[in-house]
């Protein structure tokens, strides 16, 4: 009997299942909205809920809370920044779910789950990574790819110039 198991089975195994919704919900943060199969959109409400939850706490517990969850540091550094300002007045139903319709090759209900207050959202812009490689200096044809790029890029952007004066 599953009495008091709550969520749904999917067909997997837990360990793919958990991998797949820590997947999906840090989607969702990353990009604010994702189209997948409705049982999935369900189910990441309420990650996605109990994720916001603890943005809007905020502290240090809460944050690592939270990078237990999600897949990507830049993702919790967002949803830090955003939350308590995006949901101050709201204590709950930070998502939303609208159906799409049947999926083309196996008629599966697909929907599109986004946050709610997508018109509120502060920018917050992700920080800058480190540079690859040893002390930062990257590998030794990087610097030559890197020279012939930039240098085709500003042929590109003259070209552009000489378009639009036309």
């Amino acid at each position: 009997m599953r009495h008091g198991k709550t969520g749904v089975k999917l067909g997997r195994t837990s360990s793919h299942r958990k991998a797949m919704f820590r997947n999906l919900v840090t989607a969702l943060f990353k990009y604010d909205r994702i189209r997948t199969t409705d049982a999935k959109a369900k189910e990441i409400r309420k990650w996605a809920d109990d994720l916001v939850t603890l943005a809007k706490r905020g502290g240090l517990h809460a944050r690592r809370q939270a990078l237990a969850i999600l897949t990507e540091k830049d993702v919790v550094y967002k949803l830090f920044q955003q939350a308590p300002e995006r949901y101050k007045d709201n204590a709950g139903g930070y998502t939303r779910i609208v159906k799409l319709g049947n999926r083309p090759g196996d008629a599966a209900p697909i929907s599109l789950i986004e946050l709610v207050g997508l018109e509120k959202a502060p920018v917050v812009t992700f920080r800058k990574k480190r540079p690859t490689g040893f002390h930062g200096k990257g590998k030794k044809g990087d610097a030559a790819v890197k020279k012939t790029e930039s240098a085709g890029s500003k042929e590109d952007a003259g070209a552009k110039v000489t378009e639009a004066e036309e």
